[in-house]
């Protein structure tokens, strides 16, 4: 018994030794994403927190590459394909570490119970914008550049120009619910992410995806711990979270 008890007393001080040495090694990673990934990453980074024993801090907004330029401690920079493409070129992302994370389509969303527009034509869609009475898109983001350049292809850039409500951020998601807008047109991911009814996507002749990628910064201060989180995010399992939050996995 007594030989048994000690063994036990062992071994629980073992399991307590094991678990402060993987304490000791649990990693903050910071993480600058772009808005349309927030729901995605926030979600999975919950997760990675769960299983990795690693902290996960993160910041989102429009402009990221202003913030990797501006010498911000980052260790994981998801943004654009063509925005992560170019901070590699700049010396500022570690190639080798680059992965497509998801993509969404550029849709349309309104109020739970509000009569949904038709999008099954072009025209159809210009009609629904003009009988709209406010439409919220991205103030600066890719969808609302490429949703601009529709409106002005449309040639109804002016007549819309009172209803437009240039947003950003959790503003932009919150429109809709908010009763700011009557109508969204931008990333899918932000529209399922505010609760509003996601519509459908715009006429295939008019989509745009806006593809994500992610990579570790090469000033990274836990380099090892963002390269698992980066594989966390572009493993299989992440897939029905990315599918949940209006996101595809991969590129197109």
């Amino acid at each position: 018994m007594k030989i048994r008890s000690l063994a036990a007393v062992v071994g629980i001080g073992l399991i307590i030794l094991f678990a402060h040495g993987l304490g000791a090694e649990a990693a903050e990673v910071k993480v600058i994403g772009a808005n349309p990934v927030k729901a995605v990453v926030q979600e999975l980074g919950a997760q990675f927190e769960r299983e990795s024993g690693h902290k996960v801090v993160t910041k989102f907004l429009t402009g990221v590459k202003g913030e990797i330029d501006a010498g911000e401690p980052f260790d994981v920079a998801i943004s654009t394909t063509s925005g992560i493409d170019g901070l590699i070129k700049e010396g500022k992302i570690i190639a080798a570490t680059r992965a497509d994370v998801a993509y969404a389509g550029i849709g349309v969303g309104v109020r739970a119970g509000a009569p949904k527009p038709d999008l099954s034509s072009v025209e159809v869609f210009k009609r629904a914008l003009l009988n709209a009475k406010s439409v919220a898109h991205s103030r600066a983001g890719t969808s609302g550049v490429h949703f601009k350049g529709l409106l002005e292809r449309f040639g109804i850039a002016e007549e819309m120009k009172p209803k437009l409500k240039p947003l950003s951020g959790d503003a932009l998601v919150q429109a809709v619910p908010s009763g700011e807008a009557e109508m969204i047109v931008g990333t899918m991911s932000d529209i399922v992410a505010g609760g509003t009814v996601l519509v459908g996507p715009l006429p295939p002749e008019l989509q745009l995806y806006i593809r994500s990628a992610a990579g570790v910064v090469t000033t990274a201060k836990e380099p090892e711990a963002a390269k698992a989180l980066i594989k966390f995010l572009t493993a299989p399992a992440a897939i029905p979270v990315i599918k949940v939050n209006g996101m595809e996995p991969g590129s197109p």
